[in-house]
């Protein structure tokens, strides 16, 4: 479940709850489906910034039909190992 506000055309602060893990540092999938919404209902702009509590993206999407595109920097928040 995503949270958005609008601070203007060109940028959204946004906050992702994911259910059995809480709120995230980052959602991809969350920044943009935000933007798609956001843009379709004319509010947005084709290119936006998104800041999530973990940092900052951008989202690029021309319309219905065309590839959305998300540009950010990744980083390592967790390793870890199991024996099975």
């Amino acid at each position: 479940m995503g949270f958005m506000q609008i601070v203007d055309r060109r940028r959204i602060k946004l906050r992702v709850h994911e259910r059995g893990v809480g709120e995230t540092q980052a959602c991809g999938t969350g920044a943009c489906a935000a933007v798609a919404i956001g843009a379709k209902r004319d509010l947005l702009d084709s290119e936006v910034r998104v800041d999530l509590p973990g940092g900052s993206a951008i989202v690029s999407w021309s319309g219905p039909g065309a590839h959305i595109w998300l540009t950010g920097p990744a980083t390592t928040v967790f390793t870890g190992s199991i024996d099975i």
